[in-house]
């Protein structure tokens, strides 16, 4: 999120960077420095850093169930305590699942921020899909996310993070931006991967559950706008609507040109003012989000045809997301001295290319993990090898560890969701190992994982408490153990 560095007021159970668990009532609020360093001593690894259940915001037998079962299969005493700390993490901490005009309704925040982005929520919960046949309540909580996230989009399509209706202490601090603010959000700050998760997670809930009762009206105007939006930023007759401006002393939290970002040529992609770091985009096609919009919504036409008939939109959905992968197939690759065809991380349309990779998701590393291209394309494999090296400008490599960063936090700082990223997309075990292991070595003696650390000295991190890498790190595990990998992290020292 935008605002690591400042403290913030917060309502937390639990504070991941303690070495025991201590438990506060979840209304509580106090301050807290986000850019921390500190180093715990030697955890216990019979002690788990979850809050007491009485503390914990939605408790699911199913999840529970898991983590016994894989605290039984994994015999790395620390990698069995950082999953029953970090798997349930958004669960413990972070939900609100209530009942809004008698139906499901679910505010997630991303941890240490009271405000609930669409991307984040969509990506915290998703590991839990998998497990909502099997608990009810889950699966109720699960469906309130979406009807959430769809009410969000309604509310604005712009927006990238909104508040909780029942917050009564909301974090307004973005209001003064200049552009058209609500009083429901929290920030607006255009990124087009923030309408494309929403669309994700409904999808798989669907083809999970068999649950379609999410697809009602708020679906179909919510799919209405998504499109309406994503065409907005084709900018194809005019800038569109959007606009966005913040007084700041960092170059990447506003946009220029009048809060229109740097110009485009309309060929078909869709304009991301924002990478999903929140940072200012320099050429406002996004490759990564483009792509997720692709596949984003092929999906919803899938969804548009078979549980709502509507075969208009459905295939209004297909024609844009082909006239996006025409356009990326023509101006979204590179032909590297190096490495060969790669793909670029922004254009523009007018033969501008920006050569790097970012750490969050969707990132040209990610692209396979979510499904938007196939793990052995060549030209995948080639920008896979490029983002994780020294020819990106934004990987880091250290004495305790390596992986791609970003401006948003800054020089040597590394990300430990690129380091899952790589393992979510390898073909190779001891690469896998690797990873698992430089995550396990980089934790600070916490048990959770961090938003990024330093690559010579993990114990100068940042947001100490950061649901959705906790939690990927949770789904990450459970990955390997379902493709019968349980003795390669049992291998690990």
């Amino acid at each position: 999120m935008n605002n690591k560095r400042k403290l913030l007021t917060l309502g937390v159970s639990v504070i991941a960077f303690w070495g025991a668990t201590h438990s506060i009532a979840s209304d509580t609020r106090y301050a807290m420095p986000m850019d921390n360093t500190r180093v715990v001593g030697s955890p216990n690894y019979d002690k788990t850093n979850r809050p007491l259940k009485k503390d914990r915001l939605f408790r699911s037998q199913a999840v529970d169930n898991e983590i016994i079962r894989v605290k039984n299969l994994l015999k790395n005493p620390k990698l069995a305590w950082m999953f029953e700390n970090c798997f349930p993490n958004t669960l413990d901490t972070t939900v609100r699942h209530r009942k809004t005009n008698g139906k499901d309704d679910t505010v997630v925040y991303t941890g240490d921020i009271h405000a609930m982005w669409l991307r984040d929520s969509g990506a915290q919960v998703w590991p839990y899909v998998q497990l909502a046949n099997s608990d009810p309540q889950l699966k109720a909580m699960l469906a309130g996310v979406i009807r959430r996230q769809f009410m969000c989009i309604n509310i604005d399509p712009y927006a990238n993070a909104f508040l909780d209706p029942h917050d009564p202490n909301p974090d307004h601090q973005w209001m003064s931006d200049m552009t058209d603010m609500k009083k429901e959000l929290h920030e607006r700050k255009w990124e087009i991967d923030s309408l494309c998760y929403p669309l994700r997670l409904a999808y798989h809930y669907w083809k999970t559950t068999g649950d379609a009762s999410i697809f009602d009206e708020e679906w179909l105007q919510a799919i209405e706008n998504i499109l309406k939006t994503f065409k907005e930023q084709q900018r194809k007759e005019s800038s569109g609507p959007y606009k966005f401006q913040r007084k700041t002393e960092r170059q990447l939290d506003t946009l220029n040109n009048n809060g229109l970002g740097n110009p485009v040529n309309p060929v078909g992609l869709i304009v991301s003012a924002f990478r999903p770091s929140d940072d200012a985009t320099t050429y406002q096609f996004l490759v990564p989000s483009n792509f997720f919009a692709v596949t984003s919504l092929r999906k919803a036409a899938e969804i548009l045809e078979q549980v709502n008939g509507n075969t208009a939109q459905a295939l209004e959905c297909r024609n844009l997301a082909q006239e996006v992968e025409t356009a990326l197939k023509k101006y979204a690759t590179y032909n590297h001295p190096k490495y060969g065809t790669i793909y670029a991380f922004e254009v523009d349309g007018f033969g501008n290319q920006y050569l790097m990779d970012d750490s969050n998701a969707p990132s040209l590393l990610s692209l396979a993990y979510l499904g938007d291209v196939d793990v052995n394309d060549l030209i995948y494999q080639n920008t896979r090898r490029f983002v994780w090296s020294n020819d990106n400008p934004y990987f880091f490599k250290g004495v305790a560890g390596e992986g791609i960063g970003g401006p948003h936090i800054g020089y040597d700082m590394v990300w430990p969701m690129s380091i899952m990223m790589k393992a979510f997309t390898s073909q190779d075990d001891e690469e896998i190992k690797t990873c698992i292991k430089m995550l396990m070595d980089t934790d600070a003696g916490t048990g959770f994982i961090h938003e990024s650390f330093h690559k010579d000295d993990p114990s100068n991190f940042t947001r100490p408490w950061f649901a959705w890498q906790n939690t990927l790190f949770g789904e990450l595990i459970l990955k390997l153990i379902h493709e019968n990998k349980t003795e390669l992290l049992n291998s690990i020292n």
